[in-house]
């Protein structure tokens, strides 16, 4: 009996499940999804230092997956909360007839199963097919080979994703059977006819409450974009971050108390149609919500801000690796090692072997040619000297500005040696890097600087002409800003300063530090690079294994490498971005969805006195239709506004690794997911909420 009564209650309430049902499809599709990667990553031709970033992703996303599960359990709990709410009535007359709150809670049990295993195997489907296009997405991101792909389902996965579900849905029945024995049979045949109680403000309050939330949020607004400088450790960023919440929910706590005050003012509009009953809803709404709209509002902006930040970072980053890996390999070395040296962190002194000494004392082409290494592999072949001397550091360029930037950047280890190099050398580098070359003067000097926090400091030491002592000789800018330029492949523009200086600069052998050659494969397939490329990063080649027997210390870094792991870093960031956001997101639009449906099952006698005053379904429908979209819009107009200064923070802080240029795409991209997930609950809401308010009461 109870079986079959399951059943019918089921279908009698399948448009009340709608947005149980689809928020519960979502979160298992996307659940399975990201945690299916273990399985994709098998049929890509990926190289086994991608193969173990992949991994690490893998392994990162099962510690979110916890967090996400959390999130989704808790909006399960409160999706079916709702649920309940609605029966009332119905289980206060099963009381009525002689049923006891034991077999009541059986048959929401039943119901709980039957709609747990059938949005489980849906959304399984959904997100085995959504995960063949992951796959893609994650080839395409590392830039795998796709030759070999085939469908692929990962029984882990839907494992895990069983069983974690399982624990939601025990979580839920608890939930459900706890609720249930607490009900009072006179307050379930009543609850159809309780209202929550609106407390009407004072609207002179709500102005100054609103005027004081718009004053904390702007001045947030410009702790983050305009004086960002000051927030230099993540212990300081805790200030405009409760100032942001603070505000948020001032402001939502003030609108209910003066925007129906002040639209009534405006009488063609108040007046017209339906808007005065709209207006009406939408107030009491505000004033009864105020902390769930600020959560939703907060939510919202922490998925505008994490999925337009993380995406422009991968469109930086994959910009910024075809500029910054112009050459095949960069290869260093320490200039004139000395006998003997003292360990940084035991004190103790350490000798060098005679072989180490002798080998700093030849160029890199020498070591490589002593070592085994057939030249003829190599071509484009530029190898310069980089010097230092302990009369230049940062604090000695800075001079007068250095109190000013120690303000702006206290921070930064000012005892810094500068990296000099003379001009000529530098022109080889550009040449082969395929970058503008420089002339000097015999009394000038030019400062490379790409990194942009970096550059913006140097520029004032520029523009104040600050001379420079270098070997005894004084050195004048040639140009008032520094100019772009670089010798070291990286994964983005982080060159925070190099000073060129003229060839006759009288530079000595000790202030000699290192020693960089840039070179190509001398190769025209992948393949063949590849083999190049083993040759160099593998300790097991000719090369590695003498270089080791030596103890010769020649460090570098190759194209292959740089890119593999930028792009290694950029998706993990991205992945767990795009994860994060889309919960966040499902969970706000979910919350939102049900408040709405909740209402309108609240609200049904308005819109039958609606009816009942000359309303055709047509205006009921229009007035529906405004105030969820009002309801729908207001948490996220604020959350975009945060986002403007949220995005441009978040910017900020990953100078050099992320560039506003980049944002447009991104932005576009997160306005295509949010218009879709919000949109569908949007459209869900909407209608279910009109079936809602047709129903007989």
């Amino acid at each position: 009996m109870l079986f079959k009564l399951s059943i019918k209650n089921m279908k009698k309430s399948i448009k009340d499940y709608a947005i149980y049902f689809l928020t519960l499809v979502l979160g298992v599709a996307i659940f399975y999804m990201f945690n299916s990667l273990d399985s994709q990553q098998a049929m890509l031709e990926v190289s086994q230092s991608t193969r173990e970033i992949i991994q690490m992703m893998i392994e990162l996303l099962g510690f979110v997956s916890v967090f996400v599960a959390v999130v989704l359990g808790l909006l399960i709990v409160y999706a079916n909360n709702f649920l309940i709410n609605r029966r009332k009535k119905e289980f206060g007359i099963y009381m009525t007839l002689g049923m006891g709150k034991r077999q009541i809670s059986k048959i929401i049990l039943l119901e709980t199963i039957f709609v747990g295993v059938i949005s489980l195997v849906v959304g399984l489907v959904v997100g085995i097919f959504a995960s063949q296009f992951m796959s893609i997405l994650v080839a395409k991101m590392f830039e795998a080979d796709m030759s070999e792909f085939q469908f692929v389902f990962s029984q882990d996965a839907c494992i895990k994703t069983c069983i974690y579900f399982a624990v939601m849905y025990i979580a839920v029945m608890l939930f459900n059977t706890f609720t249930v024995s607490r009900y009072k049979l006179i307050n379930l045949l009543n609850a159809s006819k309780k209202n929550e109680k609106v407390k009407i403000k004072n609207p002179i309050i709500s102005i100054i409450v609103f005027i004081i939330a718009c004053t904390i949020l702007g001045y947030a607004y410009w702790r983050v974009t305009r004086d960002v400088n000051t927030l230099n450790s993540a212990e300081k960023w805790l200030e405009p971050i409760l100032m942001g919440i603070i505000g948020t929910i001032l402001i939502f706590w003030s609108l209910s108390g003066f925007i129906l005050q002040a639209i009534k003012m405006m009488k063609n509009i108040y007046l017209k149609d339906t808007n005065m009953f709209v207006l009406r809803q939408i107030n009491n709404k505000i004033n009864t919500t105020v902390v769930s709209m600020s959560v939703i509002c907060i939510m919202l902006f922490m998925t505008i801000t994490i999925l337009s930040s993380a995406l422009a970072l991968r469109n930086t980053m994959q910009k910024d690796l075809l500029e910054m890996t112009p050459v095949d390999i960069n290869l260093y070395k320490t200039t004139n090692l000395p006998e003997t040296y003292t360990n940084y962190y035991t004190g103790k002194e350490i000798a060098y072997t005679k072989e180490q000494i002798e080998d700093s004392r030849v160029t890199i082409q020498e070591t490589l040619k002593n070592n085994g290494l057939d030249m003829n592999l190599l071509k484009d072949i530029a190898e310069i000297q980089i010097y230092v001397t302990d009369e230049l550091s940062w604090r000695d360029f800075f001079k007068d500005n250095i109190e000013e930037v120690q303000t702006l950047f206290p921070y930064l280890a000012y005892g810094t040696l500068e990296t000099i190099i003379k001009v000529s050398d530098y022109n080889k580098v550009a040449e082969v890097y395929g970058l503008e070359q420089y002339e000097l003067q015999d009394n000038e000097y030019i400062v490379l600087c790409d990194f942009d926090s970096m550059k913006q400091i140097r520029d004032k030491a520029l523009q104040n002409g600050n001379t420079l002592t270098i070997a005894g000789k004084q050195y004048m800018p040639k140009y008032k800003e520094c100019k772009s330029g670089y010798v070291l492949m990286s994964t983005s523009h982080t060159n925070t300063g190099i000073i060129l200086v003229p060839d006759n600069c009288p530079l000595t052998e000790d202030m000699k530090e290192q020693t960089l050659l840039v070179a190509n494969y001398n190769a025209e397939t992948e393949e063949e690079k590849q083999e190049i490329e083993e040759i160099f990063t593998n300790k097991d080649s000719i090369l590695g294994q003498n270089l080791n027997k030596k103890e010769i210390e020649l460090e570098g870094m190759t194209r292959m490498q740089i890119i593999e792991s930028s792009v290694g870093i950029a998706t993990i960031v991205t992945f767990i971005a795009i994860y994060l956001g889309i919960i966040f997101l499902i969970a706000s639009a979910a919350i939102l969805a049900l408040k709405q449906l909740t209402e309108s099952s609240d609200n049904k006698q308005r819109y039958t006195i609606l009816r009942k005053i000359g309303c055709d379904e047509k205006m009921i429908n229009k007035a529906l239709f405004r105030q969820i979209g009002i309801f729908f819009g207001l948490p996220l107009i604020l959350a975009i506004i945060h986002s403007v200064f949220g995005i441009k923070f978040a910017i900020t802080l990953m100078s050099g690794m992320a560039s506003s240029q980049d944002l447009l795409p991104s932005i576009i991209a997160t306005v295509v997911i949010m218009g879709v997930i919000y949109g569908a609950y949007f459209m869900a809401t909407y209608l279910g909420s009109k079936n809602i308010i047709k129903e007989e009461n």
